[in-house]
């Protein structure tokens, strides 16, 4: 160990100026065995700094490294572990815990005696010294004194470090004094004690030296003292006025006292005087308002544009003035309060001359504007308040100051602005919707008049009164349609063109040209009222100034912001009592009270269109469809959006209802016991309004809507069909079958509907099955005896017997084939085929026209027929020589000619 520390002391701490004072062989505890060393070290200049540093060998030699350092006043805790047992770990708490391992306990008790001297002498720091023996810190035991090398003359020990510190290098006259003597000494270096004893000798003679001399100078001390003497005396003259010039200088210092407590008066009143003015000068500046503005608040025209914006820039100045910060005490001035109260005197005064203003030109533009309503009287056009908006809209800033300073006032305009424009608006939308509703009822391209409406104006408008309130159901008679018969043939295109119109009425007074018009008079009675609600909904925004929606906007809006000349603003200052969510609501409150007649006046409106024809449903529900969905994107909690909403409800209702309806009037649908069916009425009114919906439907947003109604129709239809063919008498039920869902596949496959693909398929499947049913069972008739023949055949072999064993039969054996096969001469096969021919033509319908894909199914059958017969007589009666007395051609050309007869 002593070795080593040498080692360290000369390659790794003597360079830096340090001493190696203990040394401690460690490991890290609980890792792999990889020795190091843990030193403690003292700097060698002042201020002296205590390291502990860890040392370790080099992985590419046998030299040692400096691998950290730690600084001693950064220790906290020595922990021992324990200070009974002789245990080698020992724990340093610096920045973090340090665990090690000492290579024997003695070296790590040497260590901590070593770091608890060194604390106590150059920190002085509590260092918590943990699981330590106090005999161990008691004896203070010494650190190892180990030389190091005698070139440089060090001594390192412990308990030598205060003489170590009290020693101080010679200067360099010292040295050149002690080289000299040791030149003239040279046998100092090899007899010490010789050249002791001479420097001896020489100080003994300069003592001698030194004491004579003194004894001689004796009468040269004498003189000295009697000089002293003098200089004392003059000293204490020098005192007498030192203290005579300290009395002077005592009076001038309580003059000068005097006139300095007197400059700082004269600053302080100064500092006063100037603070003073800056506080008159800010009242003044701030709380002064010019006779201008006074007199424009007081007298100013409230008519012109002038004089809006005289009254505006007075009363932001007066808002300024009310509204300044004032500092603390201002308050309390008198002059200060007699100015507020005329503020607010002002204040008060021009709120309500403001207020009595604007209410007299809300009155008087009800009268104007009801003045114009004659001309629209006739017109299906809705008067236009952009004028009235502009002018208005020149005192937005006076508005916007009301709301700030008098927020009672403002609610009271308000209110007065919704009672006025309310009635004025109501008379407006009422007269509108009553000409739309006159146009509705008016006469067709024709000249005739609706079946179920009166003919005279007076009764139209008596009418449309009557359906105010009114749930929108259908009028008229429905007991002929839920009584349907099936007629003859020739009636019956009549009878299926009679269910064509959901709304109960006869095709013949309602044509498309009727629909159109319903629909330009629905779409332009919507266009009308969406432009008027956007407009009034932005105008309120900015006169009341009230938050909404940015998006809201038309070229109404932009025009008066131009025509105003960028005097709108869309600031908010703070106490205003509605946030931007309340201001929303407030504006959806005043659309609400302002427009309150529009949502029960549609209703009526669709009420009348839907007891006109229950087919305007469908286009009310797209157009209100599309009218809701462009609200929604400009703004979906605006009163309009919300108002085409609940009206969009009341129309999907009422499609709804006339689905319904029409459902309903499949399930009552009678037929007639006497004729056959044909094509049902429900399927051609379900062919006549689907054609009707694709067109109206098309790149319509409720698209859904029409799609769920096809189902419930077709699911519907399917029902009804099925329900009619099972009650059939006199048609055959494969027939009505066949001919109906070939009718609803021929529909369903020009119209093309996405929605009903699977329908269309089970109506193909439907119609194919049926046909080959009927066929089937027509075919047995024809030949009937010969059927029975083979049908007993193929049962004896379906019993075990082999086919060429059948002919041993009795009732089975060639002569009585031959006996049957007699009995189906060509003639007779073609007189029953021409009976076929015309049974089924009684059968089938003329409109749909299937007589021959069913003549010529009953031919492939036939001749099917005709090989499965030749098949079992030539396995049965092999060699017999039995045939039909008929060919396969020959039923071709039967078939071709009964065809061509007919």
């Amino acid at each position: 160990m002593t070795a080593i520390k040498h080692a360290l002391q000369r390659d790794i701490f003597t360079p830096n100026d340090e001493r190696l004072l203990s040394i401690v062989n460690v490991c890290k505890a609980g890792k792999k065995k990889r020795n190091c060393f843990l030193c403690a070290t003292v700097t060698t200049e002042r201020p002296v700094q205590v390291n502990v540093v860890k040392v370790k060998k080099s992985d590419k030699g046998d030299f040692y490294k400096r691998q950290t350092a730690w600084a001693l006043r950064d220790l906290a805790v020595v922990d021992a572990k324990d200070a009974v047992k002789e245990n080698p770990e020992f724990d340093l708490h610096f920045d973090k815990v340090y665990k090690w391992v000492a290579s024997s306990t003695v070296e790590k008790n040497t260590f901590i005696s070593c770091i608890w001297k060194l604390n106590q002498r150059y920190l002085r720091k509590k260092i918590d010294f943990t699981n330590v023996s106090s005999q161990l810190l008691e004896e203070l035991p010494k650190v190892a004194e180990e030389s190091v090398p005698s070139g440089e003359n060090q001594s390192v020990a412990g308990g030598d470090e205060e003489a170590v510190d009290e020693y101080q290098e010679l200067n360099a006259r010292e040295e050149q004094d002690i080289e000299i003597m040791m030149e003239g000494c040279e046998y100092a270096i090899s007899n010490a004690e010789a050249f002791a004893e001479k420097l001896s000798r020489e100080l003994q003679v300069l003592d001698g030296a030194n004491i004579q001399s003194i004894m001689a100078s004796e009468k040269q001390v004498n003189i000295l003292m009697k000089l002293l003497d003098e200089a004392l005396k003059e000293v204490d003259q020098i005192e007498i006025k030192l203290s005579s010039y300290e009395e002077m200088l005592q009076s001038v210092k309580e003059q000068m006292d005097q006139i300095s407590e007197s400059n700082h008066l004269i600053h302080l009143s100064n500092t006063n005087n100037v603070k003073l003015l800056s506080e008159i000068e800010f009242l003044v500046n701030h709380m002064d308002l010019a006779k201008g503005h006074i007199k424009a608040l007081q007298e100013g025209d409230l008519t012109s544009s002038r004089g809006i914006e005289a009254c505006t820039n007075a009363a932001d100045a007066l808002l300024q003035c009310m509204n300044v910060a004032l500092r603390p005490g201002h308050d309390m001035l008198h002059a200060v309060k007699q100015q507020q109260q005329r503020f607010s005197d002002l204040r008060e005064q021009f709120a309500r001359r403001l207020a009595s203003h604007l209410n007299s030109v809300f009155v008087q533009q009800g009268h104007d504007q009801s003045s114009t309503l004659a001309q629209h009287s006739v017109e299906l056009t809705l008067p236009n308040h952009h004028p009235f908006h502009r002018d208005l809209l020149r005192y937005a800033k006076l508005m916007e100051w009301l709301k700030n300073t008098d927020y009672g006032k403002y609610e009271g305009l308000t209110k007065n602005y919704m009672d006025y424009l309310s009635r004025l608006y109501e008379r407006e939308i009422k007269d509108f919707f009553e000409v739309a509703k006159i146009k509705m009822t008016g006469t067709t391209k024709e000249g005739k008049k609706f079946a179920t409406l009166p003919r005279k104006e007076s009764a139209v408008k008596q009418e449309t009164e009557s359906l105010h309130g009114s749930s929108g159901k259908l009028t008229g008679s429905t007991s002929s349609l839920n009584k349907l018969s099936v007629q003859s043939s020739g009636n019956r295109r009549s009878q299926s063109s009679s269910l064509l119109d959901m709304g109960n009425m006869s095709a013949s007074d309602l044509d498309v040209a009727d629909r159109t018009k319903f629909d330009k008079i629905f779409e332009q009675v919507l266009s009308e009222l969406e432009p008027l609600c956007l407009a009034e909904q932005d105008f309120i925004s900015k006169f009341f100034k009230l938050q909404q929606h940015q998006g809201i906007s038309g070229s109404t809006t932009n025009e008066a912001e131009e025509m105003d000349g960028g005097i709108l603003s869309r600031s908010y200052p703070s106490g205003v009592p509605q946030t931007i969510s309340s201001e929303k609501d407030m504006i959806r409150q005043m659309m609400t009270k302002i427009f309150r007649c529009i949502e029960p006046e549609l209703n009526n409106l669709i009420a009348l269109g839907d007891k006109i024809d229950s087919f305007n449903s469908l286009y009310m529900l797209v157009k209100m469809s599309h009218h809701v969905w462009t609200a929604q994107n400009v703004d979906p909690a605006s009163f309009l959006s919300t108002t085409l909403g609940n009206v969009l409800v009341t129309v999907k209702r009422n499609f709804d209802k006339c689905i319904s309806n029409q459902m309903k009037q499949m399930d009552e649908v009678k037929i007639s016991k006497k004729s056959k069916v044909g094509i049902l009425p429900f399927v051609a009114e379900f062919e006549e309004f689907a054609a009707l919906a694709e067109s109206i439907f098309k790149n319509a947003e409720r698209r859904g809507d029409l799609d769920k109604a096809y189902i419930k129709l077709i699911r519907a239809v399917f029902v009804s069909v099925e329900k009619v063919a099972n009650e059939s008498q006199k048609t055959p039920r494969d027939v009505v079958m066949m001919e109906n869902f070939h009718h609803i596949f021929a529909t369903l496959s020009r119209l093309k509907i996405s929605c009903l693909e699977a329908e269309k398929k089970e109506a193909k499947q439907k119609y194919t099955d049926h046909l080959q049913s009927y066929v089937i069972y027509s075919l047995g008739q024809p030949l009937e005896k010969l059927n029975h023949f083979f049908e007993g055949v193929e049962a004896r072999v379906a019993q075990g017997i082999r086919e060429e064993e059948v002919s041993y039969q009795l009732a089975f054996n060639k002569q009585e084939l031959r006996k049957v096969i007699k009995e189906y001469p060509g003639k007779e096969v073609k007189k029953g085929l021409d009976n076929l021919y015309k049974k089924v033509d009684k059968h089938l319908c003329e409109e749909e026209n299937l007589l021959q894909v069913v003549w010529h199914s009953m031919q492939d059958e036939f001749i099917r027929q005709y090989k499965h017969f030749e098949g079992l007589i030539a396995r049965c009666y092999p060699g017999s020589g039995i045939t039909m007395e008929f060919t396969i051609q020959d039923i071709l050309d039967y078939c071709s000619s009964i065809a061509q007869s007919h």
